[in-house]
């Protein structure tokens, strides 16, 4: 005799439903079965959670507001150039190269061996990098890599003092 594969659920919202499980394991359909009768409906689900989508939102809107603000003031603080990029990509950027500068004098500095007059020079370095795609592009980067992958950055990547170039 096969497992069945239609499972009648008593959800915990009081609704009712015939499920196929038949894509599931027939070792496991029971299990799944017991599981879903713990849950809510599919449409009750929903409308109990409609509104997250919106919350998660504004606390996303409100948590970039506050990063993208203590970035520009950590930017003024340490004299960092502005960057250059479309108007999407500058905020995020200035985003990047904070979290980027501010994790690799944690990881070299504070808990590693670079002097503060290495970190110096590191940091005047990244002056230099005023590409916000460029700090979008490292973000995901070790804090050891940075020395390296600012002496990789391009011409591309620096600003020139010639306005025809």
């Amino acid at each position: 005799m096969a497992v069945k594969t239609i499972w009648p659920i008593d959800h915990t919202c009081g609704h009712h439903a015939d499920r196929d499980l038949s894509d599931r394991p027939a070792d496991r359909r029971a299990g799944f079965a017991e599981w879903l009768a713990r849950q809510e409906c599919t449409d009750c689900w929903r409308a109990s959670n409609e509104g997250d989508e919106q919350d998660k939102a504004a606390w996303l809107k409100a948590k970039r507001a506050e990063e993208q603000t203590a970035s520009e003031a950590w930017s003024e603080q340490y004299r960092m150039p502005p960057l250059e990029g479309t108007e999407r990509a500058v905020p995020w950027g200035v985003r990047c190269r904070h979290q980027i500068l501010t994790n690799a004098y944690t990881a070299l500095v504070t808990e590693g061996t670079t002097s503060e007059a290495e970190w110096a020079e590191i940091e005047e370095n990244a002056r230099t990098v005023t590409r916000a795609g460029w700090w979008i592009d490292q973000r995901s980067s070790e804090p050891e890599d940075l020395t390296e992958l600012l002496r990789a950055a391009t011409e591309a990547d620096r600003p020139t003092e010639n306005p025809f170039f």
